[in-house]
């Protein structure tokens, strides 16, 4: 057992530094993004599914209360959250579109929509993008592997160093808690 979580930390830690090295700078590029879409009065948006869904709401909170320092809220909301708006939408159209519908209804020109899929290929995650897209909302898509669509459709990429979704999972949430903490540290 110790080897096998040795092995684990040792891995987690490699694709932590790989992920950093390819991607500082969209991690400095979304946090400015962000820091000037929160300046402007605009709404941060989140969506993903299973884990991704987790990080959505998990990150989404970190900016309406705090990560580390006393300000005012932010407005962020995680998609994934509205058990009625989600069941009704995957009931009455399809799964693809209970994120793309939701922004579609709350979100404008200006705001960005932080779009998680470790493999990048979620076709929710991907109709969610293609909304924003049409609404002039900016994409920061987060994911891992090759990138999958999300990568190349995404104003901002950011992809985690791994084909494995723990590593890809953990590594994503080192990357957001950067972000809120660039963010905090500029606007709190």
């Amino acid at each position: 057992m110790k080897k096998i979580i040795e092995q684990i930390f040792a891995e987690s830690i490699e694709v932590k530094q790989k992920t950093l090295k390819k991607n500082l700078a969209a991690i400095i590029s979304a946090a400015e993004l962000i820091i000037s879409a929160l300046k402007s009065g605009h709404k941060l948006f989140f969506c993903g599914n299973g884990g991704s869904a987790a990080d959505s709401q998990h990150i989404a909170a970190e900016f309406v209360g705090r990560f580390q320092k006393e300000r005012k809220a932010w407005p962020a909301i995680a998609l994934t959250t509205d058990s009625s708006a989600l069941t009704a939408l995957g009931n009455d159209y399809s799964f693809d579109i209970v994120f793309s519908r939701q922004l579609q209804a709350l979100g404008q020109k200006g705001d960005v929509l932080i779009a998680i899929s470790t493999s990048g290929n979620s076709k929710n995650v991907l109709e969610a993008l293609r909304q924003a897209k049409a609404m002039g909302i900016t994409v920061i898509g987060v994911t891992g592997g090759s990138g999958g669509q999300l990568a190349p459709l995404s104003d901002i990429a950011i992809i985690a160093a791994s084909s494995k979704t723990a590593r890809i999972q953990e590594s994503h949430l080192v990357i957001f808690h950067s972000i809120c903490e660039l963010v905090e540290n500029t606007l709190a």
